[in-house]
């Protein structure tokens, strides 16, 4: 068994697990996650500890091992602490403002761009250049920001775009005469 497989996951105080046979859940101060586990996996929580266990040492079972162990693990985080991703948008005119619960961004094109948030997803916009995703699903979390970054991803030229908080594009030199 690896390293990683046998290191157990702390269940901080204040955090409850129920293990079902095939479904996961987590109940923190911040919410509550549930994530289906593969049959042949188990998860037992030894005291303040969830150990994650495989029958052998095939490929399938380690690749399935390693996957429910940081699935869980992040649960365990996300009702505790939750997760953020920080977007930067540049470009002159290039804004964003909250409408409600729902962002709305300026990006250059003839309309404003509307995103909605989904359930267990908040936006934050400290500046018009800034947005911040914050929710308790690390999945969620970085899929909303995806999806808000394809809305103009940053161009290699001018560097106009939604970028990633510490994302370095890769810059191009133009035309020459």
């Amino acid at each position: 068994m690896s390293r990683i497989g046998r290191k157990p996951i702390p269940v901080p105080s204040g955090v409850t697990v129920t293990i079902d046979p095939d479904v996961v859940r987590v109940h923190g101060p911040r919410g509550e996650l549930q994530e289906r586990i593969h049959r042949d996996i188990t998860v037992a929580q030894e005291g303040e500890e969830l150990r994650v266990s495989r029958p052998t040492d095939r490929g399938e079972h380690r690749a399935l091992h390693g996957l429910t162990r940081s699935l869980v693990a992040n649960m365990v985080e996300g009702v505790t602490a939750g997760y953020t991703k920080t977007l930067e948008i540049q470009g002159v005119g290039y804004r964003a403002q909250l409408k409600g619960r729902d962002l709305e961004m300026a990006l250059g094109y003839s309309h404003p761009v509307p995103i909605k948030a989904p359930e267990g997803i908040e936006f934050d916009v400290p500046t018009p250049t800034r947005v911040i995703v914050k929710g308790i699903s690390k999945q969620l979390v970085g899929e909303v920001a995806a999806n808000i970054r394809k809305q103009r991803p940053p161009e290699p030229y001018k560097g106009k775009g939604i970028r990633y908080e510490g994302e370095y594009v890769a810059r191009k030199v133009g035309k020459r005469a």
